[in-house]
């Protein structure tokens, strides 16, 4: 472990500001149903109050997902492939001390683990609630942390997960990461519930495809969790660091170590409604489970017979491009 690293100036770094479109909740709410219905035999969506998220199963050690709500996406897998640029390493309250975002902060997402500080690369849960004050150093701020790291076991390559201590002071990642930022006030919400996955796409896939087909010309960005039950979930975990380069899809796919998940699994992460000028992640979600010890990047239910989803997401109102990988360097692939 190497905790002399220290992370990026974020203001050496270029930074990108996109004002979001924010339709109509009751707009935006069709929009969405008109994707879930077409995959899955039952679908609700409404405006609700978000649940209390500093209880059991959350722990995200703040009430809810309202407050200049804003997406962060940082980084990019051109930073990780075809090999990894082990420079990429930042933390984000340094991030929103420059951004000025000077609130009472709740950090959700994902993205890749802080491997000089976990020894090793590894799948990042973050949910972190920053008590920001401007007049000191935010190194010193109070954090109260319900984060988690994923590995794969170099013995016996199984998952393992690592939960950050409640007090760690700890908020630091690694090459990529999709962020949701709040206060973490309670308020409302769009609730989602889906049961029995009838067609092909994913939870996510299938409001992130209803945004893009609808919201052509405007870039529209959500973020918030959403808890899984009754079934299993496809999730992979990166290993460490590959000696050779990653140059295909198929080399990426057998480096990933993939997994079929039990559930309940709680995520938190992004979608956005396309890709723009900005080489944007249209959708990045991780999960993990306080309960069964397991973790990783979300991809589909393996059981969508008996599968259900319950997710809570808030509209943001900006975005932020942090570092965004040359276009020289951009990846077809990677991404998913």
């Amino acid at each position: 472990m190497d905790f002399s690293k220290g992370p990026l100036d974020p203001s050496q770094l270029n930074i990108t500001t996109r004002p979001l479109h924010q339709p109509p909740l009751d707009e935006l709410m069709n929009v969405l149903a008109g994707g879930l219905t077409t995959n899955f035999e039952e679908a609700t969506i409404e405006i609700a109050d978000c649940p209390d998220l500093d209880e059991w199963p959350y722990l995200f050690y703040r009430k809810g997902l309202c407050g200049n709500p804003i997406i962060l996406d940082i980084g990019g897998p051109a930073y990780l492939l075809p090999t990894a640029q082990e420079d990429k390493f930042y933390d984000i309250k340094l991030i929103l001390r420059h951004l000025n975002y000077n609130h009472d902060t709740l950090v959700i997402g994902a993205g890749a683990g802080p491997w000089p500080h976990t020894g090793c690369n590894c799948e990042l849960i973050m949910k972190v609630n920053i008590q920001v004050n401007n007049k000191v150093d935010p190194i010193n701020n109070g954090v109260r942390n319900g984060t988690h790291y994923a590995f794969v076991n170099k013995s016996t390559g199984e998952c393992s997960v690592k939960r950050v201590l409640a007090n760690e002071d700890e908020t630091t990642f690694a090459s990529i990461a999709n962020l949701y930022v709040s206060e973490g006030n309670p308020g409302k919400v769009i609730r989602v519930r889906a049961k029995k996955r009838t067609g092909k796409l994913d939870f996510i896939s299938c409001m992130q495809n209803a945004l893009e087909n609808h919201y052509k010309d405007n870039l529209v960005g959500l973020g918030g969790m959403f808890v899984m039950k009754n079934g299993k979930i496809k999730q992979h975990v990166m290993p460490n660091f590959f000696d050779t380069p990653l140059n295909t899809e198929t080399q990426v796919i057998n480096w990933l170590h993939f997994y079929d998940m039990e559930t309940p699994l709680v995520a938190v992460g992004t979608f956005v409604s396309a890709e723009t000028d900005l080489d944007l992640r249209v959708q990045h979600f991780h999960s993990a489970s306080n309960e069964n010890q397991l973790g990783g990047h979300y991809h589909i239910d393996t059981t969508p017979d008996t599968i259900e989803y319950e997710g809570y997401f808030n509209v943001a109102t900006t975005l932020y491009r942090v570092d965004q990988p040359p276009n020289k360097i951009k990846l077809q692939f990677g991404k998913d």
